[in-house]
């Protein structure tokens, strides 16, 4: 009998988890319920909103396989990022949290307060509000180095937060001589969750436009991922191979296949109020350094005698690499070294370089195009900026291309002819020995719903995939994103925080893949430099190395 019971018991919470996924799943996917796309260039008359909070029935996702939903689901649930609680309204700026009011202390080391090569230094963070009250709550963005400058050396710091106003920074001591600790807010939590409200209210806040032309009529219409339901019908881009979403509202005379462009058209200036914007200021709580309680720096003693030495390492405990000397040196994986011009040709002879991303992408491409003396670029009558772009060093063989990825792209006029996905690119490419592929999408997703990045992501990977089971020694690598200099009208529309999200879902989406990860996050944080969009040459070299060391690793590497 009690078998029996047990049996029964499993059986009902089997039963119970899945109906409780289900209804997750219907829940989550109730918009595919009340409006799935059609395919290709067709018009469609999109139901009037009638109602102002109705926000998510106007941006609408193709069904998804089972497998695929539940990746999702996983994905946007591993990376939920702590609540913050909610404050009377409207936002008092006093309650929220105060990098002048707040402190980082670095904790005693296990030795009697010395530190060696090897050890971790933890670093213990309060922050309080401007009224210099303790939070009580987590879910600020924090960033953490460690730096020396005359040894041009530099390490990410980890950074967990305790849910309580508290918070560590944990760093891997690398080099010997002295290391300044760097604790940065980026955002007060409060920040966050005007952020999480943008991209889920406010997603079309970003303007695309396409020209439409026929003869001697031509018309601009808006498009986006997500449009506004009017009585204006929509033509219906989604793409037919990956399903990616893409609409543009249907000129008046003129049909959905008379679209010959897109390019960026700005950005809806007023999304927040006053009290909000005061959430965003520089200087005063976006992108601030945090004081020390104490001193700010320790000193490193040598490697002691049978100390085991930091190795691989994964973005969970510990760092993917360090500078020294200003050279990159990954902690993991190949060994990075530096290549003089000649040996970049050398170790590129023969090879096939495809480049598929965004502008800091095209940064890597431009290094080449301009570094490698043998490399010409064709003029394939493109601009420069949007490309499609191509260059041959013909005495090495030696092919280098660069190629943007499809919408949404923030980009200047592009014929419709070059909007490619990098996914059906990766599908069309010729199967043949010393490929190389590079990618790099996050740049120009910031205001959407994860969804949306998460789903193109699943698309590029199933081309990844068929790419290495049927050309098993193609070498695929991947850029991440990297920290940014802020505004407020660049932080409304991809602040750093919708970059540290995609960071987690890229690395998620392809863990365990025969790809490789260039960790251009931790290459631009722990960098001296201030952070930019597009890190400048002294970090693009190091990327370009790391690269080039996948490309050719040392024997035993």
């Amino acid at each position: 009998m009690k078998a029996t019971f047990c049996t029964r018991r499993e059986i009902f919470v089997l039963f119970l988890f899945l109906t409780v996924f289900v209804l997750i799943f219907v829940l989550r996917h109730m918009d595919i319920l009340e409006f799935q796309p059609k395919f290709n260039s067709t018009i469609i008359m999109p139901r009037v909103s009638t109602h102002p909070n109705e926000i998510r029935s106007f941006c609408t996702f193709q069904p998804l396989s089972p497998e695929d939903a539940l990746e999702e689901y996983l994905i946007l649930d591993s990376t939920a990022w702590p609540e913050t609680p909610l404050l009377s309204a409207p936002i008092s700026l006093e309650q929220t949290s105060d990098p002048a009011h707040s402190t980082f202390t670095i904790l005693p080391g296990r030795k009697g307060g010395q530190w060696h090569v090897g050890d971790q230094l933890e670093v213990m963070i309060q922050i309080s509000d401007f009224q210099g009250r303790p939070k009580k709550s987590g879910g600020d963005f924090l960033l953490a180095s460690l730096h020396n400058r005359k040894l041009e050396a530099g390490v990410a710091g980890q950074v967990v937060d305790h849910l309580n106003g508290s918070y560590s920074a944990v760093f891997s001591l690398l080099w010997e001589g002295d290391a300044q600790v760097e604790v940065t807010l980026v955002h007060p939590s409060e920040a966050i969750s005007v952020l999480k409200r943008l991209n889920r209210e406010q997603p079309n806040r970003i303007y695309y436009k396409s020209l439409f032309s026929s003869g001697s009529l031509s018309e601009t219409t808006l498009c986006n991922v997500c449009l506004w339901p009017t009585q204006q019908p929509l033509c219906n881009y989604t793409d037919l191979r990956t399903g990616e979403p893409w609409f543009c509202y249907k000129p008046k005379n003129l049909s959905c296949d008379a679209r010959i462009n897109h390019y960026e058209a700005g950005y809806k200036e007023k999304v927040l109020n006053s009290n909000e914007e005061k959430l965003f200021q520089s200087d005063v709580n976006m992108k601030v350094y945090i004081r020390a309680s104490g001193p700010a720096s320790v000193t490193v003693l040598p490697q002691k005698e049978g100390q085991p030495q930091v190795k691989s390492s994964t973005v969970t405990s510990g760092p993917s690499g360090y500078y020294y000397q200003g050279v990159w040196r990954a902690l993991g994986g190949t060994t990075v070294r530096e290549f003089s011009t000649p040996a970049i040709s050398q170790c590129l002879k023969g090879k096939v370089v495809h480049m598929y991303g965004d502008s800091t992408m095209r940064q890597w491409y431009a290094f080449l195009s301009t570094t490698l003396p043998g490399l010409e670029e064709f003029d394939l009558h493109n601009p420069r900026i949007t490309g499609p772009l191509m260059s041959l060093d013909y005495a090495n063989d030696i092919l280098v291309t660069f190629r943007s990825h499809g919408p949404p792209i923030y980009f200047p006029p592009m014929e419709t002819r070059v909007l490619h996905y990098i996914a059906n690119e990766l599908e069309g490419l010729i199967r043949e020995p010393n490929i190389v592929v590079v990618i790099t999408i996050w740049a120009h997703f910031g205001p959407f719903p994860m969804e949306i990045y998460i789903r193109r992501l699943q698309s590029i990977r199933r081309a990844v995939v068929r790419l290495l089971d049927t050309t098993p020694g193609t070498l695929v690598v991947i850029r991440t994103g990297n920290p940014k200099a802020l505004t407020l009208d660049v932080t409304i529309n991809y602040s750093d925080w919708f970059s540290l999200q995609h960071d987690k879902v890229l690395r998620a989406m392809f863990k365990g893949l025969n790809v490789h990860l260039i960790d251009a996050w931790e290459m631009t944080l722990a960098h001296h430099l201030p952070h930019d969009l597009h890190p400048p040459p002294p970090i693009i070299r190091n990327m370009i190395n790391h690269l080039l060391s996948y490309i050719c690793p040392q024997n035993g590497s």
